[in-house]
């Protein structure tokens, strides 16, 4: 490890990779490729240095501030919580101001995948300010790559890399945030407020219902982004980007009137939209989403209750933890304003899923179960707020 840090090389055999095609969900056509994420498999060797540099670099980083302070994808303290409760305190904020916020949720077309290298380089060098040997360790690791694909114990023939970060690997993350870097400033140059996880992005605009001109801003970003994209190798995927008014119901009627789409991308045809794993409706009640947990949640104990009695009580508490409490707990620091009733549909869930695990009686008083296993009530847990 030592030896390739100070030589500048990595050894060619910790850049081989074995694909693994995993299903992007479970309900996916299995007969389209598009429909699969290729998971690059590593050395574990590979792992460790890739480790050592990763720390070194996000050391580097830091203390030379040069992250995107509205990137919040593989960094420490940052996450898709954060990211969430950073825009969607700020469009509550304009709410309360009688303003109307537009949302646009970029996509982009396997965006790991179309990284040119040379472009990569330069940013390294010219933008983060990375020279000699350790620029020259990154040419190394991504020079010379092979792959081949491994599916039902049957392997392809090797192929040669020339282009992309491996997914799968500690590094890709990393160097996909730092290939992405002059993004934020064009977004700045039209004043719209943008927050990024990898390469999902996310641009709102808050303005008042009369001030149609204003949407002007976000179109001429929109041009400006894809431009860009094409000159760096990237696609914007206009199927899966979607625009979404929020905002109190009277004020955003209007202004939807006049939003049919945004350089080409429709207005979404819901009422709701998937973000980071978050279902956002236009009020921000985040009703439709604490359905949606509900639904996936009862799913789940279902299917554990059936085979409950042949678990042992560990093994039953995984399960429940990694299919049920999960989901309640994901980005819960959104919840925080939810009504009683929102709160009480998932204390129902939290309730169940004790029951199960436990094997109480429905007459049995829960709150001592609840104290028995250490599990805060849905109201305390969903309540806090993370430092963004």
């Amino acid at each position: 490890m030592n030896m390739s840090l100070l030589s500048g090389y990595v050894p060619q055999s910790f850049k081989v990779a074995v694909i693994k095609p995993l299903l992007k969900k479970h309900n996916l056509d299995p007969e389209v490729l598009a429909n699969y994420r290729p998971i690059s498999n590593l050395p574990f060797l590979s792992k460790i240095l890739e480790k050592a540099v990763a720390k070194q670099l996000c050391d580097y980083l830091k203390n030379n501030d040069l992250f995107e302070d509205f990137q919040s994808g593989f960094r420490t303290h940052h996450s898709t919580e954060t990211a969430l409760v950073k825009v969607t305190n700020d469009i509550l904020i304009a709410s309360d101001k009688g303003l109307v916020s537009i949302l646009v949720l970029l996509d982009l077309s396997a965006a790991f995948d179309t990284i040119d290298h040379d472009i990569l380089l330069q940013r390294l060098e010219h933008l983060v300010g990375i020279q000699g040997t350790a620029l020259g360790w990154f040419r190394s690791y991504l020079s010379e790559r092979s792959q081949f694909v491994r599916v039902n114990d049957e392997s392809s023939t090797q192929t040669k890399v020339s282009h992309g970060v491996p997914q799968g690997s500690v590094l890709g993350t990393i160097l996909f945030t730092l290939y992405m870097l002059p993004l934020g400033n064009i977004i700045r140059n039209h004043s719209v407020n943008f927050h990024c996880y990898a390469d999902d992005t996310q641009l709102y605009l808050s303005i008042k219902p009369d001030e149609i001109n204003h949407l002007n801003k976000i179109q001429d970003c929109l041009k400006d982004l894809k431009t860009w994209m094409t000159l760096n190798f990237l696609m914007l995927n206009t199927t899966k980007t979607e625009v979404i008014v929020l905002g109190p119901k009277n004020l955003r009627n209007k202004l939807s009137k006049d939003i049919l789409t945004m350089d080409g991308i429709n207005l979404a045809s819901s009422e709701t939209v998937r973000n980071l794993g978050v279902i956002f409706d236009q009020d921000l009640s985040f009703n439709t989403h604490i359905k949606s947990i509900s639904r996936t949640a009862y799913f789940h104990l279902r299917n554990i209750a059936k085979i409950r009695h042949i678990l042992p009580q560990n093994d039953a508490e995984k399960l429940v933890h990694a299919f049920v409490t999960s989901r309640l707990d994901y980005c819960n620091s959104l919840l925080s304003g939810s009504t009683k009733k929102s709160i009480k549909s998932l204390q129902l869930i939290q309730n169940a899923a004790a029951r199960v695990l436990t094997r109480v009686r429905k007459r049995d008083h829960i709150t001592p179960v609840l104290a028995a296993l250490h599990w805060l009530p849905i109201e305390n847990s969903s309540s806090r707020l993370q430092s963004p």
